[in-house]
Parts: C-alpha cells; structure tokens; sequence
C-alpha cells in the first residue's frame, strides 16, 4: 500500500484532441512533477479521432469514452476511478461536462471563462461544494515564482499603500480575421454562440483581471468599460478597455485585445505604491522589476536565494536558468496535487495563503465579464460587479475554503 501523499493521482481528460493546443500544455503541465497519471478521457466529439488520441496517450480503449455522462459513471464506481477531470473545450460546453463530473464528486479543473453566465458558474460552485469535490480554474499565470513573489511584497506592504494598478493581455493574435481561413482556435473564439459576444474579456480579460486580484489582494468595487470591434466584419468585440475602482478606492485600468496588433502575448502588470512600484511581464517571466521613490530600479531574478517563500518552493532549477509557461502551469496543478491528496489521504491541507485559483475565481471572472458588457451597453456607465454586492470579504474567504 502506497504511503500518504505518495500514490499517484488518477486523472481524466474532456477535450484536448487533435489541434488543441491546450489540452497539450495541459498534459505536459501534468506530467512534468509527476504528480498525476492521465487514464482516462474523452478526446473530442469525433469518436474515431478521440480513440485514435487515447492510444497516442496510453489511454486503455475502456476508459476513452463516448459521452461524459458514461464516463463520470463509470469513474465514479471504480476503484481507481479518476481523482480530476480537466475540462479542456469550448466555453459554451463547460457547464454541463463540469457539473456532471462534480455531482459524481470528481473534482474538475475548468478552463476560463469558467462558464457562459454566473448563474451557472455559481451553479457549479455550490454542486462542488455540497459533492465534496474541488473546482479550480487554470489562471496560471498566478503559478510564476516572480508572480507570487509580486503578491507576497504587495500584501506585505513592501510598496507601501497601493495607489494605482496598470494590467494589460493585449495580443496580436487575431489582428487579422483568422476566422475567415480556416484557423481552429480563431473559428470559436469570434462565434458569438460559443464564445459570448463580449469574447475579448471572456478569453484575455480574466486572465489579466485575476492577476490583479492576485498580485494586490484586492477587489473591484465598480467599473467602467467600453469594447470596441478593431477587425472589420468580425462577430465579437476583439478589444475592451476598463477603468475600475479597487477596494480602499484606488484606481486601476485594464486592457484587453487580441487585436493588438504586432503584439506577441502581451501580458503586463505595473503595480504602483506610496514606497515604490514593480512590473512583471509574461514574456520576460524570471524577472520582476522594482523601483523605489528615487527610481532606483532593482531586478529581482527567479532562483535569488532572497526571494519570499512563495516564489523559493516553485523553483525547480537554479539561479540563471529561466522556467517558462508551461512550469507555470506545473505550478498549478503541484498546487491542486497537494490539495487532492490530502482529501484524498486525509491528511492535513496546505493552507497556503497564494495557491490556486478555484471555482470563486472562475464566478469572479465570469460575473466580471458581465459587468463590463453591462457598463459597455449603457455608454460605459460605472457599474457595480455582482461580486461585490452578494458577497462581503469575510463571506468569499469562507466561501473559497468551502471550495478548497
């Protein structure tokens, strides 16, 4: 019998077939710690394309599955049924894989935007909590050791009192209509039907709103935002800029496009204080840039034996050697592995104050969206998120350990 926290966790796969990107970095995220062993899956709605990605994954041909209701029985009644099941599909089919995985209580990791509206991604926040079942949603960009440095400083008051945050995921991806030629990822993501109209904030703009909550430690009390369609003939907003007032009233904007054009990714937070500023952008992870009131800039570099904690754990190579995204994404989910396994094992939690973001983020982000195509639809008239009307901050941390 394997000791606590040893065996390996048992995961499964909706999603992620041929020419889907992220179901690969999901995979690879997986694998790289060796924390999870991937068994079971259905790999996209063409069976014979998903039985031909099982056996190119070692998946046995009775646990590729043809449709998730079959699968979550089937999981939920084994021995060695699935402890996780990523959820690695469009947004418009999020709601009903994920919820039918967490009623059996399997825990599930659900790409973002978590669901289409926030009626129903609080419906899959209370099923994962009356199942006993973790929810958690791969903004993971928040698993960089420098990110977590960032939000240590913040919330130890190393800045000072926060006066202004700057975030932006403004991309080029899709400054010309790709949609138009055939491009897989371009085709869903400007489908209004899929996507949501407002798909710029849905898929870049809760990215960069979650690494602000998780940098700073702070909310949105209201916002204003205004979207715009750059592409001409596309169906969906592909730009969206928001002006938002933080808890404590500090300002901060936030832009998202994916018409930026001649921008690579494009992510980049600036987070500026009574004491000094930093900035950390995703295309230059291993560094985090902090200035003092003088403008003396220091570079804190990923590996420095003086980093907090926080950033020290997530470091597998040394000083000098760069980890990239796809650690990141390795980061959350030895993040969520130590959580499966101590409900698993019955074992005490972590309780680390910087972990992985859960189904309360993924409902942030989705109640987000709609504040902004609300505030947008009214000729950008300041709004309050629904967030912060149902939910005092004492409410949302019981709320999350509930999740957790």
């Amino acid at each position: 019998m394997s000791a606590p926290n040893s065996r390996q966790l048992v995961a499964g796969m909706v999603g992620g077939g041929p020419g889907a990107d992220i179901g690969k970095t999901h995979r690879y995220a997986m694998r790289l710690d060796g924390h999870y062993d991937l068994r079971a899956g259905i790999f996209g709605r063409d069976k014979s394309s998903s039985q031909a990605t099982a056996v190119e994954l070692g998946v046995e041909p009775d646990r590729n599955y043809g449709d998730i209701q079959a699968m979550a029985a089937a999981e939920a009644a084994r021995e060695d049924g699935v402890d996780v099941v990523v959820v690695a599909t469009p947004n418009d089919s999020h709601f009903e894989i994920a919820r039918t995985f967490l009623q059996k209580g399997i825990s599930v990791v659900c790409e973002k935007p978590l669901t289409r509206d926030s009626a129903t991604a609080a419906e899959l926040v209370r099923v994962a909590g009356e199942n006993n079942a973790i929810l958690a949603v791969p903004h993971c960009y928040s698993a960089y050791a420098m990110v977590r440095q960032a939000a240590r400083m913040v919330r130890d008051g190393e800045l000072g009192a926060i006066r202004f945050v700057d975030v932006e995921h403004a991309s080029g991806w899709a400054a010309t209509p790709l949609e138009n030629g055939g491009h897989k990822q371009a085709k869903w993501r400007t489908n209004p039907d899929i996507a949501g109209f407002p798909s710029v904030v849905g898929d870049l703009g809760t990215h960069a709103f979650h690494l602000l909550r998780y940098i700073t430690g702070l909310e949105a009390e209201r916002l204003s935002g205004r979207l715009q369609t750059f592409v001409p003939g596309r169906r969906v907003f592909d730009n969206a800029t928001v002006e938002l007032q933080l808890t404590g009233n500090v300002p901060a904007r936030l832009w998202a496009s994916m018409a930026a054009t001649g921008h690579n990714h494009g992510l980049r937070i600036r987070v500026y204080g009574e004491k000094g500023s930093l900035e950390w952008q995703h295309e230059d992870p291993h560094h985090l840039t902090v200035q003092d009131l003088d403008g003396a800039t220091t570079i804190l570099t990923h590996g420095l034996s003086t980093l907090h904690d926080d950033a020290s754990r997530l470091t597998r190579v040394g000083l000098g050697h760069p980890e990239g995204f796809l650690e990141a994404f390795a980061n959350f989910y030895s993040d969520l592995a130590e959580v499966l396994r101590a409900r698993r094992d019955g074992t005490d939690l972590p309780g680390r104050e910087l972990s992985f973001p859960t189904g309360i983020d993924g409902l942030i982000g989705v109640q987000f969206v709609e504040a902004v195509a609300a505030s947008h639809h009214e000729d950008s008239a300041w709004k309050i998120p629904a967030f912060a009307v149902k939910q005092s901050a004492p409410e949302r941390s019981a709320l999350k350990k509930a999740v957790v």
